[in-house]
């Protein structure tokens, strides 16, 4: 069973995307995954396929409706679709590379693409939608939060990265960021690639790999260090 993505957006011509391209457009193209853009517009029930409306108890900008985005909801996942509703959302849980392997070893997702101010509470809380955050900034729609979310998913899937051991030691993988890379040539610019990693010594290589993955993540992520035991 492939991996099923539904993706609720006003602007469906966003997907795929970079989705469409590189290891996670292959898989697309091979069926590993599937993935449908859903116009939320076409559950309105004006003429005018309305989706938002002023906020209650004023303020600026507007609020997506909680009807219109249900019937799109429910259309998308009924009853006993076993993947998670996700609404990328600012103020949502950050998203954890933990997070991306429960979502990769699952059937799929359905995702929700918030626009304007907001999406109503309300359906938020009657759609059970599990709010993702990828990072503290604004954009202007939950559209590239999205297509970050499944990009990151999509090269977790089964058959899609070439080497299934490649993705092991990348950054929060292990709860560090990863270490500095060297190929050829030996010496660029002056700049040599550092002698242990040419010894053929691997125990020497993954002590250096592990001590620079730590002064790394201290000198830019000191909360992910400070949960790791130290390399003696």
């Amino acid at each position: 069973m492939s991996f099923s993505a539904s993706v609720l957006t006003l602007y469906p011509e966003m997907f795929p995307g970079a989705l469409g391209v590189s290891l996670a457009g292959r898989a697309l193209e091979a069926g590993t995954w599937s993935l449908e853009a859903i116009q939320i517009r076409d559950f309105a029930s004006d003429r005018h396929r309305t989706v938002d409306d002023t906020p209650a108890g004023g303020g600026a900008g507007m609020v997506m409706r909680a009807d219109v985005l249900a019937k799109a909801i429910d259309h998308s996942s009924p009853p006993g679709d076993p993947r998670p509703r996700l609404l990328m959302s600012p103020r949502g849980k950050p998203l954890t590379q933990v997070r991306v392997r429960e979502l990769a070893a699952g059937p799929g997702v359905v995702i929700v693409c918030g626009r304007f101010e907001g999406v109503d509470q309300r359906v938020i809380d009657a759609r059970g939608l599990e709010e993702v955050s990828i990072g503290d900034f604004i954009l202007s729609g939950g559209e590239p939060a999205a297509l970050v979310l499944l990009d990151a998913v999509v090269r977790l899937l089964p058959g899609v990265m070439g080497n299934t051991v490649s993705g092991d030691e990348e950054s929060f993988e292990n709860g560090l960021l990863e270490h500095p890379h060297y190929t050829r040539p030996q010496e660029f610019e002056g700049r040599q690639i550092p002698e242990v990693l040419i010894s053929g010594n691997h125990r020497k290589i993954a002590a250096w790999r592990r001590a620079e993955s730590e002064r790394l993540t201290k000198e830019r992520r000191p909360d992910l260090l400070a949960a790791q035991p130290l390399v003696k």
